[in-house]
Parts: C-alpha cells; structure tokens; sequence
C-alpha cells in the first residue's frame, strides 16, 4: 500500500514538473517571438527595409541564417539564390522561410546560424511581397517592402497585400483584417519536428500567405493537433517606427 500511495504521489509530481516545463517553454517561446519582431522593426530603422527571410531547404543547402535574395527582380529565383543585398527585394522565399538571425543579430541560434525556439525548432518569417493603395503606383511586381529605394520612394500609402491571420486554414476568419500584416514571425511549437500535425499547423507551412493562429488544440479538434505560436506586425506600426526615426517619408 505504502509503494502504491509513494507511486501516485511521485506521478503527480512528474505530471506538474511536466506541466510547469511547458508552460515555461511556451512563456519563452513568446519572449524570442517579441525580441524577433522588435529585432526586424530595428532592423528596418537601419536599414530603410524590411528583411528578407532565411532560406533553408536541405541540411546542405541553407543560408546560415541570413536573408537570401533572387538574382533577377521578378518571378521564382529557379535556382539562382544570393546572399548578396539585391535593391530590387526580391527574396527567394517570401513565405516558406526562417528568421534571418544571423543578419539580425538574434540569439540563440543553432549550429547552422538559425533562431531556434525552446523545442530546438527553427524559428520561421514570412514577409509581405504585394503591395496596394500606394499613392504613387509602383510598375507591377515591385517589392516595395523589402527594398530600400522602393520603399523610399513608394512610401507610407501603400499596404502589404498578401499575408492572411486567420482562425483556422479555410480562413473564413481573420484574425485581422486583410492588408495589415506586414510580416509574421512564428514558432511551430512542440510538435514542429516530430507531429502529427493538423491541418491548421499545415497550413503554416505550405509556402503560401496565408498563417493560422488560435489556442493550442489536440487531436480530437475539427483541424487537429495545434500548437504553433505565431506573431504579426502591422504595417501601421512599421510605418510608425519609420517616420519616428525619420527614415520616411
């Protein structure tokens, strides 16, 4: 009796250690998402531009952290990646990449120089690369958000058009409404490297603009298993950041 009372005691012990690490790491994970938005926007003063993301797509083939570009200014890179700052923005992967820690600055970073997260996962970006309601409309596919000089010159009218928060991967809710977003930062939790995922985690990480963010939730929800821990900034607040420093307009 006395082995059995000491076997439920130890289990309830291990179940709230068990509780309270998670907690802590889901508390941390939020705290490397906040230093991550505040390290981009301070990123943005610098440098007059919003960066691009980081490019992993194989343990051989990455950027070590830092942004990656297209060579030529319009369509897919095909292949023709640079680590080298292009004027004209175009990143090689607007939605599909990684925080580039290693161009911000950003720690803790593992071995190959990306941001990871409590559960050693990669911290992801996605940067917006449509733009609308400019006052001065730029020629089509112009990266205005990315580019110093397009920025510069195109300026606090326009509105990111691309990146969508919603409640769910059918996104029939939004978080918040169209053409806010500016750029997304976000962690794909827990499960990020082992799963199962549901299709709200998914949707996270298709490579296209659209992002999911709700309450953690488990199998037995409608879209499954989620865990991921996203955060957004509004144009409105780079904007902000920018005529305060006075980098615009």
């Amino acid at each position: 009796m006395v082995f059995v009372i000491m076997a439920l005691l130890i289990g309830g012990a291990m179940i709230t250690l068990s509780t309270r690490i998670e907690e802590r790491n889901y508390n941390e994970t939020q705290r490397r998402l906040e230093a991550a938005t505040e390290a981009v926007l301070a990123f943005a003063i610098v440098n007059k531009r919003l960066p691009c993301p980081a490019r992993f797509t194989s343990a051989a083939s990455h950027s070590q952290g830092r942004e990656s570009f297209c060579t030529g200014a319009i369509g897919a890179c095909a292949g023709s990646e640079t680590l080298v700052v292009q004027p004209h923005g175009n990143c090689s992967n607007f939605y599909d990449g990684f925080l580039p820690a290693a161009t911000l600055g950003v720690a803790p970073v593992a071995n190959d120089g990306f941001a990871v997260d409590p559960w050693s996962n990669r911290i992801r970006y996605a940067v917006t690369q449509n733009n609308t309601g400019c006052t001065t409309t730029p020629p089509a596919n112009t990266r205005v958000f990315t580019s110093q000089a397009n920025l510069k010159a195109y300026g606090v009218g326009c509105r990111p058009n691309d990146l969508d928060i919603c409640t769910q991967a059918l996104c029939t809710t939004r978080v918040v409404s169209q053409q806010t977003a500016v750029f997304v930062v976000y962690s794909t939790g827990k499960n990020g490297a082992l799963g199962p995922f549901g299709a709200d985690e998914t949707e996270n990480t298709d490579g296209d603009a659209i992002f999911v963010s709700h309450t953690p939730s488990g199998s037995d929800s409608t879209f499954g298993n989620y865990d991921d821990i996203v955060a957004w900034a509004p144009v409105g607040v780079v904007y902000s950041k920018l005529i305060a420093a006075g980098v615009l307009p």
